[in-house]
C-alpha cells in the first residue's frame, strides 16, 4: 500500500494562515478521525481539528477523492493558524494516526506516477515555486501550460511514424510496397533534424531565463569595478581598497533587472599579474569574460584605454567610464557610445541599468512558442540529433530504423514517456517540501 504522507504546503503569510496537504489512502480517514466528518468534495469546510480529546486548531477542511486530484490519490487540505504549537501538535497527531513527512517533491512526483503530469509540467512547477522575476515566472507559466510536452510528444510521434515506414519496408520486402516509401522517411528525419538544431540553439537563451543572464564587470584594477558592483548591488558585496589587484576571485551578486535574471560578476583586474594568485584570478577573469552573456567594460576617466580591455569590446559589451566625479576628461577615443558613472555618487547608474537591461531585453526576448529550459532537455535532443545525423537508409534499413528508434526513445525522456526511473531523482530532487 502507498504510504499517506502529508507537508506543510504553503508556509504563513501575512494572514497567518499554513496550509497542510495529506495525499494517500489514509487521507480521508484522518479527517474523518481529525473532524468528525468529512466535508463534501471540493467544498470548504469549517471544523475542529481534535486528537485525543485536545483540540489542535478550528480551521477549514477541503477534501478531493481520487482520481480527481492533484497527486491522483485522495487529498486532503487543512487550512489553519499558522503558529509553531498549531504545527507541532498536527505533526505529531498525523504521525501517531499513520502518516509520514513528505520528501522534497515527493507530491509532484506521485502526480506525474498516476498520469497527472509529465515531466515538463513537473519541472515547471519547481520554477514557478523559484522564480525571482517577472521573466521566470512568464516562462514556467508557458512550461506549465504543457507547451513543451506537446512539442517532444509531436517529435517522438514524427519519429515512430518514419520508423513504422522503414519498418514496413523491412517487415514486407517481399511485398509490393508503394514507392518512395523510404525517401518519405528519410524526409521527415531531415525536416525533424533542422526542427532540433533550431530548437537546441534556441535553448541555451531559455536555460539563461531560468538560471540567471551573466553579465561580466571587466577592467584594469583601480577601475572601480568593485565600486560599481557595490553600488548596484546597494551593499558592499566586494572589497574596495586602492591597492591594485585586490579582487582576485570572482564576487557575484544577483539582480531583478527590471523582470530579468541577471547574475552580475565582479572579476580581478586585467594586468600583467605580479604573482601567481592574482594570475590565477586574471585567468579566472578572462574565462568568465568568455562565458558571459554581456560584459561591461570599465575605464577610469582621465586616462587612457588599457589594451587588454580594449580588445573586448564588441557587440556583447557595454562601455562604462567610471570616477567621472574626479573632473577628468574621459579619454573616449576608440570607446564608441561609452555610458559616464561614478560609482562613488551614483551619477549615471540610473542610465547604466537601463541599458543593461535593454540589452538584455533585446537578447532574450521570450516569445509564446515552447522551448528547452534545462540542461536535461537539451541533452535529449541533441542525443536524437546525434542518431538522426547517423541515420541514413544506404548503410542498411535495420541500422537506419535502430538510429530512429533511438531518437524516439531520447526525445521521450523530455516528457518522460520512456525509460524515466533514471531521472526522476534528478526531476524531483531540487523541488520544495510540499509540491
Amino acid at each position: 500500500m502507498t504510504a499517506t504522507i502529508f507537508a506543510l504546503a504553503s508556509a504563513p503569510g501575512r494572514g497567518g494562515v499554513s496550509v497542510y496537504r495529506l495525499s494517500g489512502p489514509l487521507a480521508g480517514q484522518t479527517v474523518e478521525t481529525l473532524a468528525g466528518f468529512l466535508p463534501t468534495p471540493r467544498m470548504a469546510k469549517r471544523a475542529r481539528l481534535v486528537h485525543r480529546d485536545e483540540t489542535i486548531d478550528d480551521g477549514l477542511v477541503l477534501w478531493f477523492p481520487s482520481p480527481a486530484s492533484f497527486t491522483g490519490e485522495d487529498v486532503a487540505e487543512l487550512h489553519l493558524h499558522g503558529g509553531r504549537a498549531v504545527a507541532q501538535a498536527l505533526s505529531a497527531a498525523l504521525v501517531e494516526l499513520g502518516l509520514r513527512p513528505a520528501e522534497a517533491g515527493e507530491f509532484s512526483r506521485r502526480a506525474f506516477q498516476n498520469g497527472k503530469l509529465d515531466l515538463t509540467r513537473a519541472e515547471a512547477i519547481a520554477d514557478l515555486v523559484d522564480a525571482e522575476t517577472a521573466a521566470q515566472r512568464r516562462q514556467a507559466l508557458l512550461q506549465l501550460d504543457g507547451g513543451l510536452d506537446r512539442l517532444a510528444e509531436g517529435w517522438r510521434q514524427d519519429l515512430l511514424r518514419a520508423l513504422a515506414l522503414l519498418e514496413a519496408c523491412i517487415d514486407f520486402s517481399d511485398e509490393d510496397l508503394p514507392d518512395g516509401v523510404i525517401e518519405q522517411a528519410a524526409d521527415q528525419a531531415r525536416a525533424l533534424a533542422a526542427e532540433l538544431d533550431s530548437h537546441l540553439a534556441e535553448g541555451i537563451r531559455h536555460e539563461r531565463l531560468r538560471d540567471g543572464i551573466h553579465v561580466a564587470i571587466l577592467g584594469a584594477p583601480n577601475a572601480g569595478k568593485s565600486s560599481l558592483l557595490n553600488r548596484i548591488a546597494g551593499r558592499e558585496a566586494a572589497i574596495v581598497s586602492a591597492t591594485a589587484g585586490t579582487t582576485r576571485d570572482i564576487i557575484e551578486i544577483h539582480l531583478d533587472l527590471g523582470g530579468w535574471p541577471v547574475v552580475l560578476a565582479d572579476t580581478a583586474g586585467l594586468r600583467e599579474a605580479g604573482e601567481e594568485v592574482e594570475a590565477e584570478g586574471i585567468r579566472r577573469a578572462l574565462a568568465k569574460a568568455e562565458a558571459a552573456d554581456l560584459k561591461l567594460l570599465v575605464f577610469e576617466a582621465g586616462l587612457d584605454p588599457d589594451p587588454a580591455t580594449t580588445s573586448l569590446v564588441g557587440p556583447d559589451a557595454l562601455v562604462v567610464v567610471n570616477k567621472t566625479d574626479q573632473g577628468r576628461p574621459p579619454n573616449l577615443v576608440d570607446l564608441p557610445q561609452a555610458i559616464m558613472v561614478s560609482a562613488r555618487t551614483g551619477d549615471g547608474i540610473a542610465q547604466l541599468l537601463e541599458t543593461l537591461r535593454q540589452q538584455v531585453a533585446d537578447r532574450f526576448q521570450m516569445t509564446q512558442a515552447p522551448a528547452l529550459t534545462r540542461s536535461r532537455h537539451r541533452a535529449a535532443a541533441q542525443e536524437a540529433r546525434q542518431a538522426l545525423e547517423r541515420f541514413d537508409p544506404s548503410l542498411g534499413l535495420e541500422l537506419a530504423a535502430e538510429e530512429l528508434r533511438r531518437a524516439a526513445q531520447s526525445i521521450g525522456r523530455i516528457a518522460g514517456r520512456v525509460d524515466v526511473e533514471d531521472i526522476l531523482d534528478i526531476v524531483f530532487r531540487d523541488f520544495c517540501i510540499g509540491k
